[in-house]
């Protein structure tokens, strides 16, 4: 299932009134999880990391719900994308030479006191704190910024992911080398850059977010233009199907962001090419048009039968219109094609539950079981997973998942009370008590 405009890890309600300087919604400021988008820059990122010498499993890419052009990396090894971002890069060279650069900015240890400092933050609370931190920013009020964050007032009030120009040409240097280094084009970067170059003659309110926080200036400019005139990998093409595959993403992002109306204007029906196909089949889905969504996806499907990401659209429509067997079918085939997408499992699990049979919860709780091994930060997996152990009457392995899921949301008091009430129920010793007992502790350390 798709989980876009669908804020897994929104803001807290109560940082609404900080948030007001910048926009009316920032106060939903969510992420959102896509197995498709979430592959695609994965694929762009993975090569990159390595050229840097990173590891590239231990780096955690997060997309974010903002129509704002931004990137930053903040608590340690996490990349944040902006959907925003996304949508507006011309082609997928400029999406890698934000990440190109941004790698920079891991390598080099770029606020690495405060990285630091944010290490044991959750996502909400970053996300917080890079929120308080735009708020100051766009309001002129550092005040504005001290009602938001971790660990107080004192670090909300720091320069949060504003770097020096002296980082920002360290890491342009950085990007291009390790551009160069996969045989790619920095023309990207050069796009990217170029396209934001305007920006900073608009006032703060009005400028992006990534120009407050990675200064432009022309040399940084003239840096990259020079190292095109001299790369040998300046006309580099774009790795086979990256076009496609981010042409899909836009389409995709403007399907379940834009309103319905909007989409179809932007993909109309002369345009018979993959993409706008994909993206009209969203758009009636989201309208609400079952009869043409299906017709849609099921054309795509006729002429894409192994496509995984066209079974799993197909699954979220039929599933979200109360035809649960019908969805369960399409996600079996989209987990076939796709087996190491934890999300897709999720989904699938989800379809079999609400069918409410035995043997049917015995597969959810499989499926689920796979999803969390692959995917332990996927809160709605956890949640999944304490329906299907409840249903079959484990009530101690309920209480560990429902205490995972509290854990990963931030409800440290949640989650002390489910995994004390999940150790109550479970063989002392076992796999699941010991690990409910590493919940409870790190609840009470957080909380002292």
């Amino acid at each position: 299932m798709s989980y876009i405009a669908r804020g897994l890890i929104a803001i807290l309600v109560s940082l609404s009134v900080a948030l007001v300087p910048i926009r009316a919604d920032a106060a939903g400021l969510s992420l959102i999880r896509d197995s498709e988008i979430e592959n695609t820059i994965r694929d762009y990122a993975t090569p990159l990391f390595a050229a840097a010498g990173l590891f590239p499993e231990n780096i955690r890419i997060y997309i974010v719900n903002s129509d704002d052009i931004n990137a930053f990396v903040a608590g340690g090894q996490n990349l944040f994308l902006n959907t925003g971002l996304l949508v507006r890069a011309d082609d997928p060279t400029q999406v890698m030479g934000v990440i190109a650069h941004e790698t920079g900015h891991i390598a080099g240890g770029h606020l690495a006191r405060l990285q630091e400092e944010l290490r044991s933050a959750s996502i909400a609370q970053i996300l917080a704190l890079v929120l308080g931190a735009a708020a100051a920013a766009a309001s002129g009020e550092a005040g504005v910024a001290a009602g938001v964050g971790v660990g107080g007032g004192e670090m909300a009030r720091r320069a949060l992911l504003n770097y020096s120009r002296t980082q920002e040409q360290a890491a342009d240097q950085a990007g291009t080398k390790y551009l160069d280094r996969i045989g790619q084009s920095s023309r990207g970067m050069l796009g990217i850059l170029e396209k934001l170059s305007g920006q900073e003659m608009l006032l703060t309110a009005r400028q992006s977010p990534y120009v407050r926080s990675h200064p432009l200036t022309s040399e940084r400019l003239s840096f990259v233009r020079e190292h095109l005139a001299h790369s040998p990998y300046a006309d580099a093409p774009t790795p086979p199907g990256f076009d496609m595959r981010h042409k899909r993403m836009v389409a995709k992002l403007h399907g379940f962001q834009q309103q319905p109306g909007r989409t179809l204007m932007i993909y109309p029906e002369t345009d018979t090419s993959v993409p706008a196909r994909y993206a009209r089949a969203i758009a009636y889905y989201r309208t609400p048009d079952m009869p043409r969504a299906l017709t849609e996806i099921n054309a795509l499907l006729a002429d894409f039968p192994e496509d995984p990401y066209f079974q799993e659209l197909k699954g979220q429509m039929l599933y979200e219109n109360g035809r649960p067997a019908e969805a369960a079918e399409a996600y079996s085939k989209a987990v076939a094609l796709k087996p190491n997408a934890p999300l897709m499992r999720v989904a699938h699990a989800e379809a079999l539950l609400a069918l409410n049979q035995e043997n049917l919860t015995r597969s959810a709780l499989a499926e689920l079981q796979e999803a969390m091994r692959q995917e332990p930060e996927f809160s709605r997996g956890w949640r999944q997973l304490a329906v299907a152990h409840g249903r079959l009457g484990d009530i101690g392995m309920a209480a560990l998942a429902l205490a995972e899921e509290a854990s990963l949301l931030g409800r440290k008091r949640d989650a002390r009370q489910q995994a004390q009430r999940s150790q109550a129920l479970l063989p002392v010793g076992s796999p699941g008590w010991l690990r409910a007992q590493d919940i409870e502790n790190a609840a009470r350390k957080e909380d002292r």
